[in-house]
Formats: C-alpha cells, sequence, structure tokens
C-alpha cells in the first residue's frame, strides 16, 4: 500500500530539507533475528514513497542484501502486480451508480475533503464517486507527491534494483489481497479513516516530512505516535485489520523460515515493525532474540 495508509499497511523543496535535517549519520532502524540453526532474518521498515536524494540506506541492510539468500517484500515488485493492484482498485474502489462520497460526509468533513481536493489538484466530482478508501488513497498519494514522494523512489523499488537476481524473491501478499483489506473494512471505518487524512492535510501539511525525519533518526517512538498510534486511536477495526491481523500471519511465516538455515531479509512498511503488535516484538514474544531498538 502506497501513500498517507501505507505509513502505518510514512511542500516544495522537501527532498533537500529531508537531506539537511537528517544528521549525516542517520539512518534508519533494522532488526535482526537469530535462529537456533543458524538463519538470520533481517527486518527493515520502509516508507514507501520517498523523494529523490535521500541517503537512506543502512549498511546493515546492504550487508544483508549481499549476503541474502532470501528477500521478502508485502508484494511481488513487478508489472504484473501493478496491473493487478489497478484491476483490483477499479473493481472495488467506485461507489455504486446512485451513491456520492459527499452525501456520506458531514458538512465539516464535505468542506474539508473540498478544501485538500483543491490544494492537491484533484477534482472533487472524481472523488465523489469513490468508495472512501479510495478517496483516502487518492488524497494519500497525491499529498506524499506535493511533498517530493515518488513510487519509483521508494524503499522496495530500490532493494530490488539492488539486490542480486540469485536472490529469491517471495511475497507475504498479492495485491488484490490488499486491496480487499481495504475495501473490505467496514464503512464507518473507511469514513474515520477519510476523516483523519483530510484533517492532517488541512491542518498538519508537514506530517510526510516528519515522519520520513523521524525514519531517518530510527526514533521508533516517534514514529509509532505519528504512523501507528492514530489508527489504532481513530478506528482500533482498521488498526486489527491493515496492522495486527497481517503481522500475526507474516510472523508464522517467519518462524518457520527461522527453523532453517541461511540469511533472510524482510522488507515491509515501517508500521509494521513498530510497537507490541510489530514483527520485532512478536518474534520476541515467540522466544527469539532479536537484536534492534
Amino acid at each position: 500500500m502506497s501513500g498517507r495508509l501505507s505509513r502505518i499497511l510514512a511542500a516544495a523543496g522537501l527532498a533537500l530539507a529531508l537531506v539537511v535535517a537528517a544528521p549525516a549519520s542517520a539512518k534508519p532502524p533494522v532488526w535482526i533475528v537469530r535462529g537456533p540453526k543458524g538463519a538470520t532474518l533481517v527486518l527493515f521498515g520502509s516508507v514507501h514513497l520517498l523523494p529523490p536524494g535521500l541517503d537512506w540506506r543502512p549498511p546493515e541492510l546492504d550487508a544483508a542484501l549481499a549476503g541474502a539468500g532470501e528477500l521478502w517484500f508485502e508484494l511481488p515488485i513487478n508489472a504484473d502486480t501493478d496491473n493487478e493492484a489497478n484491476v483490483a482498485a477499479q473493481a472495488r474502489g467506485a461507489l455504486p451508480a446512485d451513491a456520492h462520497l459527499l452525501d456520506l460526509l458531514g458538512p465539516d468533513e464535505a468542506l474539508r475533503i473540498r478544501r485538500a481536493a483543491d490544494a492537491l489538484h484533484c477534482e472533487i466530482v472524481a472523488l465523489d464517486r469513490m468508495q472512501p478508501w479510495m478517496a483516502e488513497y487518492t488524497l494519500s498519494v497525491a499529498a506524499d507527491a506535493q511533498s517530493g514522494a515518488t513510487a519509483f523512489n521508494g524503499v522496495e523499488e530500490q532493494v530490488q534494483a539492488i539486490a542480486a537476481l540469485s536472490v529469491r524473491r517471495q511475497a507475504f501478499e498479492t495485491a488484490k489481497q490488499q486491496i480487499d483489506f481495504l475495501a473490505g473494512a467496514p464503512l464507518k471505518d473507511q469514513l474515520a479513516s477519510l476523516d483523519w487524512t483530510i484533517s492532517e492535510i488541512d491542518t498538519d501539511p508537514a506530517s510526510y516530512r516528519r515522519v520520513v525525519d523521524e525514519w531517518m533518526a530510527a526514533d521508533v517512538a516517534a514514529l509509532a505516535r505519528d504512523a501507528i498510534d492514530p489508527l489504532r486511536s481513530i478506528s482500533p477495526t482498521l488498526y486489527q485489520r491493515l496492522i495486527a491481523e497481517r503481522n500475526r500471519k507474516w510472523v508464522k511465516t517467519l518462524v518457520q523460515r527461522l527453523k532453517g538455515r541461511g540469511e533472510v531479509v524482510v522488507v515491509a512498511g515501517v508500521g509494521h515493525m513498530l510497537g507490541p503488535d510489530g514483527l520485532p516484538a512478536l518474534l520476541r514474544r515467540k522466544g527469539f532474540a532479536v537484536e534492534g531498538p
């Protein structure tokens, strides 16, 4: 998932500001887990959309990729996945023919979404025909793009490019499954999350820069506060659906892999690494020693 939602499922000149704001030695956090028979699991929390020119790669990740036999992503990183996501989003993203998003919003929310659409150069007529989750996704990507982020500079795309072709690529999910996580959420939770996003766009335009700065500084407490805690407060249902339940499924796979040998690298959204439901915490509760914050 991309955009504001993926900082859970992270102004003009932002790229330069980020590079200047973060100390030269600052790098995002890495977690290392060792299995009983010699397997090594390296967990890296990504920001799916990044501004260009950011020197983000920690040496631990580079070393792990050089020796890895397997590389796990949330989704396969290829054109087929992009096509699958587009088809699924088109199939699940539109409201019924006689329904309108603005009719589902209160007067204040309707005013804010109009204001956000205008600021981000999104057509309110198009947003009005979208399911709440799709409208939120659209506005989130537009907001991050306005802040300098691009999908081509995302962590996953860069890791995919630098990892040797001999490293076996694996994925926890499909694009259709990820769309289903969003589209299948209860309407009231979709609307609550949309309201949070349009309020953030309206009142906190620096949020993207702040989250990326926290990520670069490996400030996991601040990342949890800004990227995870609001979702858990606004919609516990969405938090469980997008973070906790998925993490529990992924951990089952990782526990089995840790029983073997070899080096495995996992790159997933940094929200999946944070807090008591994050992958490092779940693996610690399974009895594994986890190095990292």
